[in-house]
């Protein structure tokens, strides 16, 4: 062809282009349960950064910034303050600084990436951190599980929560393993042998009628088999985790024969112990001193549960990621399994972290309707066979597809994240939005320009993950210092000054 042939092409092509786009319905067309859909002119010529939220910054700072709808009831305030001032002065600087304190905890409860309440009430984790701080001189281990999908496996953002777990309330260990694992961890190295067979509830495994344990699946073993773990040599794990000195093995004897015993890497630590007949049970060690490396010699037929590794009383968080789970597993556990493995666990708090892999099949409200209904009678299970728990709900992060020609959020998700809110509130369940955390609408696509998320705009890289649990355990941290003023306060106190601080 001819060089104004060649541009001529061309012109009728993109002219062409464009009377389909200026004519074509905003909605798209809907074609054999297909939407199919065309660019605006707006959306071609639009600059592709214009619509990118504000990155958060990466540090573990609180956002500092008044929301516009944090008014304080300065009438209240200065009320309380006038009538002690012709009392005391003295106490009148004190209440001052009381009141200053409070609307502190006021501005950082408002801000972006902060925990929803149910009902507003500030006293809802006051039970998990009364027993995490007692803990130790109780001479136990308190259990925070953490279960999602794919987006906390190798022990990411669970990780973070754990420093701050345990810098705060001792403790130490990688928490709960499976006996076999197919994930790589950051929190520790493991590996098995012997004839384990996988039953799980999601992904890959047999199906083993509600025999799967709180792992939501289990490894039955017949015959001989060992477990080992090893401190992880990874620089990014925190020192707490890398010594053991405390195992338990939750399991489901067939016979009544099953039999364990541990041993250390230097074999100055040797261990064994039997069951006393079929059906749940605990076998429980610990070691003269800490050590960096175990391993578990196995005889029978059992369902293996998890092995818990903890180092001395505190709090153990325990990293269960269900790779492609939408969290709705665990209402496929016999109700009686999943009560004794939470009873010979001290579980102290639940958190799930599900929603985003609902996402692809969700084109409708309803579809989000049966959704939120169905982690509801997970979370009504959950309460039902582990009532003294505390229960924590992450929903889903931002995630982008490609619509109208360019990469945006999933249509329904900022819908899907306010109805799981809601589910949650009316559940008397707590929840932390993620989607707004990373910044809402379209953030996903600024993460993966940051390095913050990978190129399939949905998982975190280990930066953006290590973000995340940076900031969940900032807001774990921020409730904590307002349980331990609000006890030295007093709650009558408290209560007052609280209520001259509402908006």
């Amino acid at each position: 062809m001819k060089p104004w042939q060649i541009a001529a092409f061309i012109l009728l092509t993109i002219t062409g282009l464009g009377i389909i786009s200026f004519f074509y319905p905003e909605n798209g067309l809907r074609l054999a349960g297909h939407e199919i859909r065309f660019p605006s002119p707006e959306r071609v010529l639009a600059d592709p950064d214009a619509e990118l939220p504000e990155l958060p910054e990466d540090s573990l700072s609180h956002d500092k910034r008044i929301p516009k709808a944090t008014i304080f009831n300065r009438k209240k305030r200065e009320a309380i303050i006038a009538e002690i001032a012709r009392e005391d002065s003295v106490r009148q600087k004190h209440m001052e600084e009381q009141l200053d304190t409070l609307e502190h905890f006021r501005t950082e409860m408002a801000s972006e990436g902060h925990f929803y309440l149910p009902d507003g009430d500030v006293t809802y984790f006051d039970k998990f951190f009364a027993r995490a701080a007692a803990a130790h001189s109780r001479d136990e281990v308190l259990r925070v599980m953490h279960y999602g999908d794919s987006q906390i496996e190798m022990d990411r953002i669970s990780g973070n929560l754990r420093v701050w777990m345990q810098s705060k309330f001792g403790g130490g260990g990688p928490g709960l393993l499976p006996a076999v694992q197919t994930v790589a961890s950051y929190a520790v190295s493991q590996s098995a042998s012997g004839p384990f067979t996988l039953y799980s509830t999601y992904g890959d495994g047999a199906r083993a009628r509600g025999n799967y344990g709180f792992m939501l699946k289990c490894y039955r073993l017949t015959g001989n088999g060992t477990f080992t773990a090893n401190a992880t040599t990874n620089k990014r794990t925190d020192s707490r985790v890398k010594r053991f000195s405390r195992v338990t093995l939750l399991y489901n004897d067939h016979d009544g024969r099953f039999r364990a015993t541990l041993t250390d890497r230097k074999n100055r630590y040797d261990s064994a112990c039997a069951s006393t007949g079929p059906g749940i049970h605990a076998m429980h060690w610990r070691t003269d001193s800490a050590t960096a490396s175990l391993r578990l010699n196995m005889q029978g037929t059992a369902d293996i549960y998890g092995i818990m590794i903890d180092n001395g009383p505190g709090v153990s968080v325990d990293n269960i990621p269900l790779r492609s789970s939408s969290g709705n597993q665990f209402t496929l556990v016999t109700d009686s399994i999943l009560r004794k493995c939470y009873q010979n666990s001290n579980v102290g708090m639940i958190i799930l972290q599900f929603g985003g892999n609902q996402m692809p099949s969700t084109y409708s409200t309803k579809s989000i309707n049966d959704y939120c209904a169905l982690m509801q009678k997970q979370i009504r299970r959950i309460k039902s066979v582990c009532p003294n728990a505390t229960l924590l709900f992450i929903g889903p992060s931002d995630m982008s597809h490609s619509y109208s020609g360019s990469l945006q959020t999933y249509k329904f998700l900022p819908a899907m994240v306010d109805s799981l809110r809601n589910m949650c509130m009316r559940n008397n369940v707590a929840y932390w939005d993620l989607y707004e955390v990373m910044g809402g609408r379209n953030a996903m696509v600024a993460w993966v320009k940051k390095g913050w998320a990978g190129p399939d705009y949905v998982h975190f890289t280990p930066a953006g993950a290590n973000y995340v649990g940076k900031k969940l355990a900032e807001n774990f941290a921020t409730m904590y210092e307002l349980y331990t003023t609000r006890r030295k306060m007093g709650a009558e106190t408290f209560d007052n000054l609280w209520e001259a601080t509402e908006n």
